[in-house]
């Protein structure tokens, strides 16, 4: 278990909360909390990355505080079936028509060892947030379809799908769905071979119930559009190309376009994971949307959109958006990714062209060639989850940030801002760096209109300048820590 915090606030990984600690320490322990926290970091941080980072400064601070706290407690303180429904207008979830054709099969076990409870582990995300790790399954780029069902679209047919097992699905079709309903312990491969569905104003692929739903492209081109305004489905608010009540994960060696005239492109209310393939999309509000979690490792993206880029919800601990691979090209017209609670990239190249590139409440780059040309902030961090540290970290990649005129900030945090590695490269003619609380640079380079600078800057009213900590600088208690790591 490694425990990080900043100020008064520590950072558990395993669970991802972050308590309150007590806020009084007296200044008379100065020494010993010194000498106890170098001992602390022997016992408890041997699994450190071998890079200057955020954990070891914080559990220096995390350290002091148990200390602390000890002291002020002392005086008082089966069988696969697929139904074709004849009627264009079946679009409920408890509603069939009696009418259908029906396929019976065999169920697959090609994943049966696979897709057990134990996942595969891929990547230790490098530093605060969570370890990601994807199945087997999850990372096959092609599916073994001997035992498939196959499926054609068809004009006006709502395909509904209740059991387990592999689709291959093909064809084109006019205001057709596949439909997805399916035990809550099921788990569903779409296998997309050729396939070119157009909606007037309902979802080509709807997932109503599954454990997970995987979204699969051969070497093909395949194409998903609705053209008109979403209809809602009772309750569920059906505004995505692709729309999903659960876990959804998509992979493949195709290509995947999906258009939405007035809603999301895709969208997942549990987990998306996207590990391969190439997907063009263009949508009036998200291009990916999630409530849960955002997971890539690899891809190729290309995204036009009047809203997000990607977007993930939840305020929660799990609202996290973490990239670890793939390629990037982002236009959109509010935030290229924005993740309400973390966003960490740890690899890939990313294109963004937007208001605000980069947006979470913690923000953790380690990896990464990172291109921003924006015309508000950016990278942001913005108190939008009581889960984090508002905060900019970094470790590593090389990030370049343009900024057009106006009231911009290359890099604002409603919080603090670390640089402990990496390249920096700012270009800004109103401001470089913006923040709240603390700034510490232990590490990297920091570029500022083509002149590297040994400080973080700080923008001021009337275009005035402070820098943030250096090595020469000693920070007041609530101002931050002195000193470079």
């Amino acid at each position: 278990m490694r425990w990080y915090g900043y100020g008064f606030h520590m950072f558990n990984t395993n669970d991802y909360q972050i308590p309150h600690s007590c806020s009084i320490i007296s200044l008379s322990f100065h020494y010993l909390l010194k000498y106890m926290r170098y001992n602390t970091i022997i016992e408890t941080n041997t699994t450190l990355p071998a890079k200057g980072s955020i954990i070891m400064k914080k559990t220096y601070i995390t350290s002091a505080m148990i200390m602390a706290l000890a002291l002020a407690s002392m005086t008082g303180c089966g069988d696969l079936s697929v139904s074709q429904n004849t009627s264009s207008t079946a679009k409920t979830a408890t509603s069939v028509p009696d009418t259908k054709e029906s396929v019976t099969a065999e169920k697959s076990t090609e994943y049966s060892a696979d897709e057990s409870d134990e996942a595969i582990e891929v990547k230790q995300l490098s530093n605060e947030t969570e370890e990601t790790t994807y199945t087997q399954r999850d990372l096959e780029q092609t599916s073994d379809t001997t035992e498939s069902q196959n499926i054609t679209a068809a004009d006006n047919k709502t395909i509904d799908i209740t059991d387990e097992g592999v689709y291959t699905i093909s064809g084109s079709a006019e205001n057709c769905t596949v439909r997805v309903n399916a035990e809550d312990t099921a788990k569903v491969q779409l296998v997309l071979d050729g396939v070119n569905i157009e909606n007037e104003d309902f979802p080509a692929i709807y997932v109503l119930s599954a454990d997970k739903v995987f979204i699969t492209t051969t070497d093909s081109d395949n194409t998903l559009t609705v053209s008109g305004q979403f209809t809602a489905d009772g309750e569920n608010n059906t505004d995505a190309v692709i729309y999903s009540k659960d876990d959804l994960v998509l992979n493949g060696t195709g290509t995947l376009n999906v258009t939405s005239n007035y809603g999301n492109g895709i969208t997942s209310k549990d987990d998306m994971k996207i590990t391969g393939g190439t997907y063009n999309v263009t949508s009036a509000l998200d291009a990916f949307e999630t409530n849960d979690s955002i997971s890539v490792n690899d891809g190729t993206f290309n995204v036009i959109t009047n809203k997000d880029g990607f977007h993930c919800e939840n305020d929660e601990a799990e609202g996290t958006i973490t990239i670890s691979g793939g390629t990037f090209t982002i236009n959109c017209e509010s935030d290229g990714i924005q993740a309400c609670a973390v966003l960490q990239i740890d690899g890939g190249t990313l294109d963004i062209t937007a208001p605000e590139g980069l947006e979470a409440t913690y923000i953790v780059i380690n990896e990464g060639n990172i291109n921003i040309n924006a015309s508000d902030d950016g990278i942001n961090a913005s108190a939008s989850s009581n889960a984090y540290e508002t905060a900019i970290v970094f470790n590593g990649g090389n990030v370049n940030v343009t900024m057009g005129q106006g009231d911009t900030d290359a890099i604002d945090s409603n919080g603090s801002i670390y640089v402990n590695g990496g390249i920096i490269n700012v270009t800004a003619q109103m401001s470089s760096f913006d923040y709240d609380g603390n700034a510490e640079f232990n590490g990297g380079t920091i570029i500022v209109n083509g002149q590297e600078v040994s400080e973080i800057p700080q923008s001021m009213m009337g275009g005035g300048m402070r820098g943030g900590m250096n090595e020469n600088m000693s920070g007041g208690f609530g101002g931050g820590r002195g000193g470079r790591f």
